[in-house]
């Protein structure tokens, strides 16, 4: 599976642009604020139906106009010409399609087109709070196992509805333990399933991960991920019983799985607290590219990958054993985004793989020294 084409329009700072993609190598090189990350997050889009850095879908049309279209034409084994689209106009909803049929849900389209991207942002599974860390291995369950991403929307629905009863419930002043009995039944059904693949998914991702973090790092480090979750010591039913007064106190749910965290260790201890900046940034790129193989192992098929901007701050040997590894047979559909071409362009020769290079100035993309189509 990869992306043959994509054609953006008035997306973040790009005007008209259309980009014919290799199956395997894609290096987009060129100085900060140029537009190399607004490529990568466009064939992100076109993955996950949203986009990987801004979390208001308005915020990515172009200043000065009404809409943004994404769309891409994927060879996904199945079909040649997978034509997925995404549109967006000001003040309406968003509409997603394949191949001219509109998504009544855009659930259904996560997983038709896996992808990892690997960025600096992804520092903060490091150092930021849970939700982060759980959303995030949320996505990549979600990418494999449809049901999961089901069983996740219907949780959330039933946890904002008995937090808004917790609310009228101190507003009112008037409490009603039946009318919670009926979220607390769904949360718990949706629940222990969501816990259950979340504890196997955490068990069977380790050995992954500590093989490509060794490969990464060169170290000799162990490396592993700690599910850490309320239910692992007690029943649903029981913490939403015991914890009744606490939420009505605080007008929101306190228990639950939409509390569970996932622990990074190195050698026993915190990656956060006694991890090195390299260590670190070994860790999540390990981890992703860990992501990526257990999602080809379980999709089938694999996964297209995106690097953006994950060379800085690193040396030469480890940028070199990266590029290595991607180019890779293992390794599908790469895309790369780096400020310094000609690194880019000595590493992805060596590696004797197909690849396509363009050279990105303020919205301009040039491929060997000329423009691909012209720019608004």
């Amino acid at each position: 599976m990869y992306l043959k084409q994509l054609i953006i329009s008035n997306f973040k700072n790009y005007g008209e642009t259309s980009l014919e993609c290799s199956s395997k190598l894609n290096c987009f090189t060129g100085p900060n604020g140029a537009g190399k990350t607004n490529i990568l997050d466009a064939v992100y889009y076109l993955s996950y139906c949203k986009s990987g850095f801004n979390a208001t879908d308005q915020q990515n049309i172009r200043h000065e106009n009404d809409f943004f279209a994404i769309h891409g034409i994927f060879n996904s084994g199945e079909n040649p010409d997978d034509k997925v689209s995404c549109v967006l106009k000001r003040g309406s909803k968003k509409q997603f399609s394949i191949n001219k049929k509109e998504y009544q849900r855009l659930a259904d389209h996560i997983g038709k087109f896996p992808l990892v991207m690997i960025s600096p942002y992804d520092q903060d599974l490091i150092n930021n709070g849970s939700e982060v860390r759980r959303k995030y291995f949320d996505s990549v369950i979600a990418q494999f196992d449809a049901v999961y991403l089901d069983n996740l929307i219907q949780y959330n629905r039933a946890l904002a509805q008995r937090n808004t009863l917790l609310k009228r419930f101190a507003d009112t002043g008037n409490f009603q333990e039946e009318a919670l009995e009926i979220w607390n039944e769904q949360l718990v059904q949706y629940g222990v399933t969501l816990n259950e693949k979340r504890r196997v998914f955490a068990g069977e991702f380790i050995p992954v991960l500590q093989k490509f973090y060794t490969h990464v790092s060169g170290g000799n480090e162990e490396v592993s991920v700690e599910y850490i979750s309320q239910l692992n010591d007690s029943s649903p039913e029981l913490l939403l019983q015991e914890s009744v007064m606490k939420d009505r106190v605080l007008k929101y749910t306190t228990t639950g799985i939409h509390k569970d965290d996932y622990a990074f260790r190195m050698n026993g201890h915190a990656v956060k607290k006694y991890g090195s900046q390299g260590q670190q940034k070994s860790f999540y790129i390990a981890a992703k590219l860990a992501q990526f193989e257990y999602t080809q192992a379980k999709k089938g098929f694999k996964p297209i990958l995106l690097l953006d901007d994950i060379f800085d701050k690193l040396d030469d040997t480890r940028v070199s054993a990266i590029v290595k590894l991607v180019a890779d047979n293992m390794f599908g559909q790469v895309f790369i985004t780096d400020t310094q071409s000609e690194r880019i362009e000595r590493l992805v020769s060596e590696s004797n793989a197909e690849y396509l290079h363009y050279v990105v100035d303020n919205a301009s993309v040039k491929k060997n020294g000329f423009t691909e189509t012209p720019h608004s």
